[in-house]
């Protein structure tokens, strides 16, 4: 019998910090539990932190997009991507989520420098695919 994702994750910590408790190094506990040293160190780090509420696994969804990409900035970025790049002082001609995240932070519409999934999920919301915004600056020449 298999155990759920959440399941492994409790198990896999509770391991990690029984094993902290009798003072294993985390190279040691790493290598008896066939899983990266930093794994061990984050657990660690985890239970330091948040105490036993660190063996609930957490949502891996991005935690930024909302607050980086309200429904007025998705517009913004949707407007920045009918530009041609060069606008923006760049040497290209075509869009790329990075380079449009770069853009974004240039522009001051996010606070800091995003990534290219949270341009990704930001023109999802916008029901843009990224294959039609990639061209968007093509329509947008005289």
């Amino acid at each position: 019998m298999g155990y759920a994702s959440s399941d492994a994750f409790t198990l896999r910590r509770s391991q990690i910090l029984l094993a902290s408790g009798r003072k294993q190094r985390p190279k040691v506990i790493a290598q008896n539990l066939g899983c990266a040293t930093q794994t061990v160190r984050n657990a660690i780090h985890a239970f330091e932190e948040k105490g036993l509420a660190c063996l609930t696994q957490e949502s891996s969804r991005p935690k930024t997009v909302q607050a980086q990409f309200d429904q007025v900035k998705c517009e913004a970025l949707r407007a920045i991507l009918h530009q041609p790049p060069h606008i923006y002082g760049k040497k290209t001609c075509l869009w790329t989520l990075s380079l449009a995240a770069e853009v974004c932070f240039e522009q001051g519409l996010t606070e800091n420098l995003v990534s290219i999934e949270t341009i990704r999920l930001a023109l999802k919301r916008l029901g843009v695919g990224w294959q039609r915004a990639r061209t968007l600056d093509h329509q947008s020449r005289p």
